[in-house]
């Protein structure tokens, strides 16, 4: 589910103040909650000044302590959802079921047009539904449904290489069953999404664009 709220100041065009990003007079704008709004805005530039990312470009920022998951064309932000990451908390240790931190890629996408709840196993469709709780519980399977957006890391020795590689962690951003224990981290490592969360983040994210994970 959209938070509407972020939306609402978004589409009012409220800038932060002047901070060059993209060009000379052209200034960082997204609308994030007060909590996150810092964070974001050093992410972006982070993202500007590391990784070549552009006005035209889509990104994905996941603020850790709100458990939320800012979509954002170029400088603003365009959507907001509550996420679980992993409730063991932040590093990229293997092994550790711990969400990794920094910056990532999208290296993989499945399930395009897979029915809602669609259940994954190894990444293949089941072709089974899940039943979605929407109320907390913890189930024992942990379920990947709907859709797979496989993230590799691009920071050597926080993300990638020995010892602490996101893809070879198979770290995805998923739909989950367990849609009551959205907003609060609660999963095995991945970054857990609604499932029609998940299915919005899929087509707006390509192959390619980049994931920033930050506490």
């Amino acid at each position: 589910m959209r938070i509407f709220f972020f939306s609402f100041l978004l589409f009012q065009g409220l800038p932060f103040p002047p901070h060059e990003c993209f060009g000379k007079n052209e200034a960082v704008q997204v609308s994030p909650g007060e909590g996150d709004k810092e964070k974001v805005k050093a992410s972006l530039q982070k993202l500007v000044d590391e990784f070549d990312y552009g006005p035209n470009d889509h990104c994905a920022i996941i603020v850790v302590e709100s458990q939320r998951l800012y979509l954002l064309e170029g400088r603003r932000v365009r959507s907001v959802f509550p996420v679980s990451t992993s409730k063991y908390g932040v590093g990229g240790e293997a092994n550790s079921n711990k969400t990794p931190p920094g910056t990532h890629r999208i290296e993989e996408k499945i399930g395009d047009k897979a029915p809602l709840g669609t259940i994954f196993r190894a990444r293949g469709n089941t072709g089974k539904i899940a039943k979605i709780y929407t109320r907390p519980k913890d189930l024992h399977d942990d379920l990947v449904t709907t859709r797979i957006l496989w993230l590799k890391g691009l920071e050597e020795g926080i993300n990638s290489g020995k010892g602490v590689d996101s893809y070879k962690r198979m770290i995805y951003i998923h739909g989950t069953p367990e849609e009551g224990l959205i907003g609060q981290p609660a999963s095995h490592g991945c970054v857990r999404l609604k499932n029609s969360d998940v299915v919005e983040t899929f087509s707006f994210l390509s192959l390619g664009s980049l994931v920033d994970i930050i506490k």
